[in-house]
């Protein structure tokens, strides 16, 4: 899997993170919401970072964490089509791999070894279990029941709020970014608004704490704060391999670029686009040098846990180096943003998301095993998010665009091995079912899940509605971070 920037992606790029480093300029607004920070009492000195694992597409959620219990898997395997059947998507309940006690009624896609000897601590996690599940989460403005879902599908209440374009790919994405799903004029993401107030409390560094592995995004810019793009292999910077020529076209190349932006311009907005891209320059470049440094360098025993040929290994090891290196940065707080798409399958479900998941699971592996290697499990929380989940009925060979999904939470500081809120009846027309394929009305929503993390990551509970605006409507705890 590639990841190519063309030119005009790359200047774009650049000038985000450009505009991310002016902002950091101006603090007068983390200034104000940081009392609220520093009254909580905790310490300067100890460091996390929040990374989203965001899997485009629409995973199809409920044939990777499956009712084992034989009554739940009879409804399951009613539900998708019996394992076998033409158009059939049910697993062998014989091939699932099933979680211990205390979620021992539920196992795992067979492609997820690896998770599911986190969620167990197993093998090459023995006694140390990273990994729990978060169920049918899902965007949502305030709780809702199917009544009153129904009500306003058929046309008779129509001031309930409900999330905007339900079941479209950009329109889902943008809200699980955002956490706001009755939309916004002018959009940032809720780890954008958390950086709008803890960076300057809480980092030193010239660059943003928003780093972004993933390209442009909309969850990591705030008000005051833009991502800063990099790629598995450090900065975005006008630099390139020479193959070792000297006087190569793209050295010449590279060289026009920075004389033209040394230059000074009479008009306002050439000159300002000028600073903004030399400034970017300067922050990539600063980057590169430290993730190229020996402070950065995993070991061998951490780099053969990443297989070249996985991409997305590849990409959360780059993710590793960056956390590694987050004291010569100047970063206590660093969120990062990993995308792996293709999860839209609405043909080929079963041998497709077999061998994704494979991909997903082997990368989840290596990574969570390096942070325990550099001794970094107890600073890092990743977590997975979705555009929805997918109709539990077959559409004959995939499966269509629905809504509650399940998430992934690991760490050291995760209470592994457990379920948190309320797996559904997986029923067609059941309870938790609004209709039209077997879509899931989620009974956990997106803001409880974020602030979770939230408030482990050093937001304060009287900045968590700046962040979560709709969090006063959720209260509840979900419990899957530990003290």
């Amino acid at each position: 899997m590639s990841n190519p920037i063309s030119r005009r992606g790359f200047i774009r790029q650049l000038n985000c993170a450009a505009v991310g480093s002016s902002a950091m300029l101006n603090t007068l607004l983390n200034l104000k919401l940081a009392n609220s920070v520093a009254g909580q009492g905790g310490p300067l000195d100890n460091s996390k970072a929040l990374v989203c694992i965001f899997l485009s597409g629409g995973m199809d959620s409920f044939n990777v964490l499956v009712p084992w219990e034989p009554s739940a898997y009879d409804t399951y395997s009613v539900t998708r089509g019996a394992f076998g059947t033409d158009g059939g998507l049910a697993l062998d309940r014989n091939a699932l791999r099933q979680l211990s006690a205390p979620s021992a009624n539920y196992g795992l896609h067979p492609a997820c070894a690896n998770l599911q000897a986190m969620a167990n601590g197993t093998g090459a996690f023995a006694g140390k279990r990273r990994l729990a599940f978060v169920s049918n989460v899902g965007t949502l403005v305030q709780p809702v029941t199917k009544a009153e879902f129904t009500a306003w599908e058929n046309g008779q209440n129509a001031a309930l709020p409900v999330p905007k374009a339900l079941f479209s790919h950009s329109d889902q994405i943008e809200q699980w970014q955002t956490a706001v799903p009755q939309g916004m004029a002018q959009l940032s993401g809720w780890a954008g608004r958390c950086a709008d107030i803890l960076h300057s409390y809480y980092n030193t560094g010239a660059n943003s704490m928003s780093i972004s592995l993933g390209g442009n995004n909309v969850f990591q810019v705030g008000n005051s704060t833009h991502q800063f793009v990099v790629t598995p292999a450090g900065a975005l910077s006008f630099e390139g391999d020479t193959g070792g020529v000297t006087n190569n076209p793209l050295q010449f190349k590279n060289a026009a670029l920075r004389n033209t932006l040394d230059q000074h311009y009479t008009n306002l907005l050439t000159e300002g686009f000028a600073q903004l891209t030399k400034q970017s320059d300067a922050a990539q470049r600063l980057f590169q040098t430290q993730f190229d440094s020996a402070n950065a360098q995993l070991g061998g025993a951490v780099d053969a846990l990443f297989p070249a040929a996985n991409y997305l290994a590849t990409t959360l090891k780059a993710v590793v180096k960056t956390i590694k290196i987050r004291n010569q940065l100047g970063l206590k707080r660093q969120t990062f943003f990993v995308q792996y798409g293709g999860w839209d399958h609405h043909g080929e479900l079963l041998n497709t998301q077999a061998g994704m998941l494979a991909t997903l699971d082997t990368a989840l592996g290596a990574y969570q095993q390096a942070l325990e290697m550099l001794g970094l499990q107890n600073d890092v929380v990743s977590f997975t998010a979705s555009d929805f989940s997918r109709t539990l009925r077959s559409n004959g060979r995939g499966t269509d665009h629905a809504w509650g999904a399940n998430a992934m939470v690991l760490g050291g500081k995760v209470d592994g091995g457990k379920i948190f809120g309320t797996y559904p009846n997986l029923a067609l027309d059941g309870p938790d079912d609004v209709g039209r394929g077997g879509r899931l009305l989620p009974s956990t929503s997106a803001d409880a899940y974020f602030a979770e993390l939230l408030r482990w990551f050093g937001v304060s509970t009287g900045n968590l509605s700046y962040v979560l605006p709709n969090i006063a409507n959720f209260p509840t705890p979900l419990g899957f971070v530990l003290p």
